[in-house]
């Protein structure tokens, strides 16, 4: 049984899609614990204060994960793991020296943030006035200090699990990750108060980790502590990394800069963007994620063999199927927005008003979904061809860009009374109380809109070229979810007079029906324009890709 087992976790790839589907399955398993999770969030605290602070409480020790935890990267441990298979001393000292000297780092790094939290905090938080509230802050964020420590160890297990092809464990760790916060929710809280969901922040880091120790421990490849790192190795790694960390410091950044603003606005502003995030969080992971980590190795491979053209192909067949699923998604987010949005986070303390804001929210969110998707596979694109300080300038650009545009659009919704009008008339939040937090999702979408354009120029002028294809694509998968959103939207009206919707069973089937409906006709329609997409998915489909090799997207934030 053991072994059939192992032999399960060893598949190889077979193609682009079956390798996505898989990653997508288990990225589909974590994100429905984490929907589960913001229900009960929700659930519980309501849209107030306490979960204010909750979220406000991960994103310095978030910001520290990216900035020194992301060092130990998998995209660029792996291939040097991968250099030394078949050398076990030349192993031990790399994984040692790599192990020593992050843990030295980010211990140093978490100390320094714990004593100076009171003044991050006031810092980053200054809407958090009141003491009770800044010293309930302060106390969360110490205590998540401890997740950046133990997700790093966990991503440099991951690559060992990866480099041998024991994929399964990495994958299901973000899954237990979320277990973990959900045991926070259900036990520790009412154990130890607020402090226990900090305490389930830390029990699914620890989970996220342990799920990949027996086997490092069973491998022989367990990094143990040493007085003599190889800092050749060490500045390696960091040469590597360094470009990525700092792409990704900018997009912590800018999104602190958002918090920052939020934090200024009515009270539950925080709560109200992260779930919205959250949500919105669901079609990248599933999509964006799925492809582009799929795509990676193969992308890394032509590159190594010269093979360009194939290079640019790979990236264009990737971007074509990209677009087909996230064009039907961002339009059933923007017209089953409240229904999603009462099904999943719709209860106990979360109320119509707060349902109606985070469907507004939701929507701004959803205008950059295809962005965000098409920006994740052209940045391993990117480094899949060692390029990797081109998505550091963009990234740059892209934060100034989202901080200025955010703080011209609070201006012009605070200062122009026909602006606000009008975008409260279009989500329909006119007796709304805080509705100046829409431009906060609104300012990053257009900063990931000019994000994606971007990447795709520096991609090179070879990717012109097959410009016909993509855009035949984009026309194709647009044209249909027009005509998907148009019969959804029909449905709902029609399906509101059926349904009780002031129930969640009522509200549920009105939104899954009226979706269903919608997904048949974007079907047909793109039947009878003979999809290409819609038959190489339908091919990938009849083919056992679960029996394939998955690899599993590493941590990317708290």
């Amino acid at each position: 049984m053991v072994k059939r087992f192992l032999r399960i976790l060893s598949r190889e790839v077979s193609g682009l899609h079956e390798a996505a589907f898989l990653v997508g399955a288990f990225t589909i398993l974590a994100q429905l614990l984490g929907l589960i999770r913001d229900r009960m969030l929700t659930h519980t605290f309501g849209v107030g204060t306490e979960l204010d602070l909750y979220y406000a409480a991960f994103r310095i020790p978030d910001l520290l994960f990216a900035t020194i935890a992301s060092v130990v990267s998998l995209t660029v441990l792996i291939p040097i793991l991968t250099e030394k298979m078949g050398d076990r001393e030349g192993t031990r000292q790399f994984l040692n020296s790599i192990f020593t000297s992050f843990f030295a780092i980010m211990a140093l790094t978490s100390v320094i943030a714990y004593i100076g939290m009171p003044w991050l905090t006031k810092l980053l938080f200054p809407g958090i006035k009141a003491p009770l509230d800044r010293e309930t802050l302060i106390h969360l964020a110490r205590i998540i200090l401890l997740s950046p420590i133990l997700l790093g160890i966990s991503n440099l297990f991951g690559s060992i699990t990866q480099t041998h092809r024991k994929f399964f464990l990495y994958a299901v760790s973000p899954f237990l990750y979320n277990v973990g916060i959900v045991l926070g929710i259900v036990l520790f809280y009412p154990a130890f108060g607020v402090s226990g969901l900090a305490y389930g922040v830390i029990a699914g880091a620890f989970l996220h980790m342990a799920i990949q120790l027996p086997y490092i421990i069973w491998s022989g490849h367990l990094p143990r502590f040493t007085y003599t790192p190889d800092m050749a190795v060490v500045r390696r790694v960091v040469g590597l990394s360094l470009p990525r960390t700092l792409a990704l410091s900018m997009n912590h950044i800018s999104f602190f800069a958002l918090l920052a603003l939020a934090s200024r606005m009515k009270e539950g502003s925080i709560a109200l963007f992260n779930l919205a995030y959250n949500l919105q969080s669901v079609p990248v992971s599933i999509i964006g994620v799925s492809y582009s980590v799929a795509a990676f190795p193969i992308l890394a491979r032509y590159i190594s063999k010269g093979a360009h053209e194939r290079f640019m192909r790979y990236i264009v067949a990737a971007s074509k199927h990209i677009v087909f699923w996230t064009m039907p998604a961002f339009t059933l987010f923007i017209v089953l927005r409240a229904q999603i949005v009462r099904v999943i986070l719709g209860s106990g303390m979360f109320g119509w008003n707060d349902t109606k804001l985070t469907a507004a929210l939701l929507a701004m969110f959803a205008f950059s979904i295809v962005a965000q998707c098409l920006a994740l596979l052209f940045i391993r694109g990117l480094y899949a061809a060692g390029k990797t300080k081109k998505p550091l300038f963009v990234n740059i650009v892209s934060c100034g860009f989202i901080i200025v545009v955010t703080l011209a659009l609070v201006h012009f919704f605070n200062q122009i009374p026909s602006f606000r009008y009008f975008i409260e008339a279009l989500f329909k939040i006119g007796d709304v109380p805080g509705s100046v937090v829409l431009m906060l999702p609104f300012g990053y979408s257009l900063g990931m809109l000019l994000n994606a354009l971007l990447l795709w120029i520096l991609l090179g002028k070879n990717f012109k070229q097959y410009a016909n294809e993509i855009r035949r694509t984009v026309f194709e998968s647009f044209g249909a979810s027009v005509i998907m959103g148009a019969i959804s939207y029909g449905l709902l009206n029609v399906l509101d007079n059926v349904f009780d919707i002031n129930t969640l069973v009522g509200i549920f089937l009105q939104g899954f029906l009226a979706g269903i409906g919608g997904i048949v006709v974007f079907v047909l329609v793109l039947l009878a324009l003979k999809s290409e997409e819609l038959s190489e998915i339908l091919s990938s489909l009849q083919h056992k890709f679960w029996k394939t090799k998955t690899i599993a997207a590493e941590q990317g934030e708290l």
